[in-house]
Order: C-alpha cells, then structure tokens, then sequence
C-alpha cells in the first residue's frame, strides 16, 4: 500500500517537476533582470541629456532604427538625438517623462530580444498636469560583449505592428 502511494504521488508530481525543468535557467533570469534595468536605465536620462550617455548602452556598432531613417554606430545615434530642434516639445517642455510598460525580454544565451510600449508624457509648465505626446512600441536585439549587455539593435515604431520577421 505505501508503495503504491508513493508511486502515485511521484506520478503527480511528475508533470510539475517537468515544468519547473523547462523554466529559464538561473543565469537566464539573471540576464533578464539586468536587460529589464539597462532599458529602465536608458529611458530615465531622456529629458537629461540622453545623447551624451549613449555609449553606456549601444554596442559600438549598435543601430538605431526610427521609422525609415537607420543609425550605425554610437557617433550616429548621438548625432539623431542632437538633431532634435530645441523647439520640439520633448526638449521645450518643463518636462518629459517616459513610461515604459508590457516589457518582454526572451534571453537566448549571449543575445537576447526585448519589446515594451512606451508612452512619452510632457509638462509644459511647472504645475500643469502632464500631456501624453505619443506612444509607440520598441522592438531591440541585445549582446552580451565582455560580460555586459549592450543594444545592438533598437527600432522604435508606432503604437501598432512589429518590425518583418520579428521573432521574440
């Protein structure tokens, strides 16, 4: 009798201990967490100076992809983020904040895919309440160079789609 219980328990515990097999590895969870922070932390210095902190986030040969326009190498994309006229609303208002949200972070060994919405908001003056200027969605391929996470790859779209042949 008491090896057949313990035989159906194992039995029922056989699917659980199968799934928990099959769950992301602790490394795997680590990098996640560490991806999820470098985007946290890339999207905190805009409305502070972005451009000059890009090299803490793009590999060297790192892309940044905005609609049709692409820009190769961390010069390029500084230069895109300078570009930006001083009387758009992102550099005019008192302040911009970015919210990022529906974040997804899928990590295959060295590299990984991330996606999130992001939401720009603007205060145009000091005690105002804050305007959603727009919201879109980022689609970015990320390495892991000298133990580091960096972003190869960042396209930013609209607030529907997902770039061809995107895979997560």
């Amino acid at each position: 009798m008491a090896v057949s219980l313990g035989l159906g328990a194992a039995l029922a515990l056989a699917p659980a201990a199968q799934l928990a097999a099959q769950g992301p590895s602790a490394q795997a969870l680590a990098d996640r967490a560490v991806i999820e922070d470098l985007l946290t932390r890339y999207y905190n210095n805009f409305g502070g100076g972005v451009e000059s902190k890009v090299g803490e986030f793009y590999a060297e040969d790192g892309e940044m992809i905005l609609g049709p326009t692409h820009y190769k190498g961390i010069e390029a994309i500084k230069g895109a983020y300078a570009a930006v006229p001083a009387s758009a609303p992102q550099r005019s208002a008192y302040a911009l904040n970015i919210l990022i949200n529906n974040m997804l972070v899928t990590v295959h060994g060295a590299t990984a895919t991330a996606r999130l919405v992001f939401t720009e908001t603007i205060t145009e003056k000091q005690g105002e309440a804050p305007k959603i200027l727009t919201q879109g969605r980022e689609f970015d391929h990320l390495v892991k160079r000298k133990g580091r996470w960096l972003i190869a790859s960042r396209q930013i779209m609209g607030a529907k789609g997902e770039p061809e042949g995107w895979q997560d």
